[in-house]
This record gives C-alpha cells, sequence and structure tokens, in this order.
C-alpha cells in the first residue's frame, strides 16, 4: 500500500512539473508569437547615439583676451618668391606674408599628403619617419619656410584663427595625453560648420588624415593658427 502511495505521489510531482514548464518560453520565434518579445533598442545604445560633441571653438573671456592680444601683436614677415624665412625656435608673435597664399595653402597640402603612410618616428623629419612637427617643418621647408621645431614652438607663431576663417594649410593643435600645454600638431586638409579634416604623424599610424569629429581630437583640441597670409 505504502508503495502504491509513493507511485502515486511521484506521478502527481512529475505532471504538476510539466505544467509550470509549459509557460516557459524557449525561443525568440516563441517569444514574438506571444507578443512578449521587444524589438527595441537598448535605451544605452541610442544614448550613445545621440550624444553630441562640445564645440571646437568656445573660449573664457580671459582666453579669447590672450588670443586679441596675440593677434594684434604680429609682426609680418614680407616673403618674396626667392626669399628663405628662417624661424628661429625662440621666436613668437609673427607672421609671414606671401603672395598667392590660399593657392600656397592647397600647395602645403598636397605636398604633405604624398607623406601619407610614412610611419611615426621621434624626431623624424623624412619620409622614413616623421614626428608631427616634423612633417609640418618638412613640408614648409619645402617653400623656403623653416618653422620652428616642436609644435609648442610652431603654436606661439601665426595667427589664431575662429572656425569661419579656417582654410587648407593652416597649422591645427591639441593638447594630447592629459597634457596642459600644446604637443601635437597637423595641417588642415578640409573644414566645415561641423568639423576640421588634418593631416598628421600619429604615434601609433604615423601620417594619416584624421577629424575633429573623432572624439578623442575633439576632446583634445586646442587651436588652429594661419602662418602664412
Amino acid at each position: 500500500m505504502k508503495k502504491y502511495l509513493a507511485l502515486l505521489i511521484l506521478g502527481f510531482l512529475l505532471f504538476s512539473c510539466k505544467a509550470k514548464q509549459s509557460g516557459v518560453v524557449t525561443s525568440k520565434n516563441e517569444a514574438i508569437k506571444k507578443n512578449i518579445y521587444d524589438t527595441r533598442l537598448p535605451k544605452q545604445v541610442t544614448a550613445l547615439q545621440t550624444k553630441t560633441a562640445p564645440l571646437l571653438f568656445e573660449r573664457t573671456a580671459q582666453e579669447q583676451k590672450e588670443v586679441d592680444k596675440h593677434n594684434e601683436s604680429l609682426e609680418v614677415i614680407e616673403k618674396k618668391n626667392t626669399d628663405k624665412i628662417v624661424l628661429e625656435d625662440n621666436v613668437q608673435d609673427v607672421i609671414i606674408k606671401v603672395e598667392n597664399c590660399s593657392s600656397m595653402g592647397e600647395d602645403l597640402v598636397k605636398l604633405a599628403k604624398q607623406n601619407l603612410g610614412s610611419p611615426y618616428h621621434t624626431g623624424g623629419t623624412s619620409p622614413s619617419g616623421f614626428d608631427c612637427s616634423g612633417l609640418m617643418y618638412a613640408t614648409y621647408k619645402k617653400f623656403d619656410i623653416f618653422l620652428p621645431r616642436t609644435s609648442t614652438q610652431m603654436a606661439q607663431i601665426g595667427r589664431i584663427l575662429d572656425l569661419k576663417d579656417i582654410r587648407p594649410g593652416d597649422l591645427i593643435f591639441f593638447r594630447t595625453n592629459g597634457k596642459h600645454h600644446i604637443n601635437h600638431v597637423g595641417m588642415v586638409v578640409g573644414v566645415n560648420d561641423e568639423e576640421i579634416t588634418f593631416i598628421h604623424s600619429s604615434t601609433q599610424r604615423g601620417v594619416i588624415i584624421s577629424s575633429t569629429k573623432e572624439a578623442y581630437y575633439n576632446r583634445t583640441f586646442a587651436q588652429v593658427n594661419r602662418i602664412i597670409e
């Protein structure tokens, strides 16, 4: 009798377990049929897609005052076709006046682009390897303009620009790796209301073209200078 009751209880438990399992959804298709599958994107993905980058050219009142002071104090150096202009490393607050500066800017970009794919090399100024300022130095040198040798020193010369005034051939500067001073430079390739594209020598990828739409360069952007006008 006890054996019979035990078998009866065991059968009842198995039946109850099976009944509960019948409500379990085991596939996406089954969930869709039962109208319980959520096809919406996760909220965190949507948030990432709609996040906007900060404005590049926001300056504090003090920063704008310093920019205006720098631009107003610029000494103009006139360059004729055969002149060689050498800017020593300690030179500041100068700008070079040339004929057809806009076309020279386009020519500077074309020349810099010939080095796309060259590797990064600290202190390098040749296609066998460039650092960031070395690429700018070598490119301007072809037009008999010898810039200071580091990005920090280059940032001290030329006119500091607003977005609406930027054109190809201008130099674009960054504060990278958490630095508070300028330590990276590239050359403007193109510009519109949304972004600046620029050619530079990256420590990881060598000479490439990048954009201020990239979060890293948007975040570390410092300024754009015109060296020739």
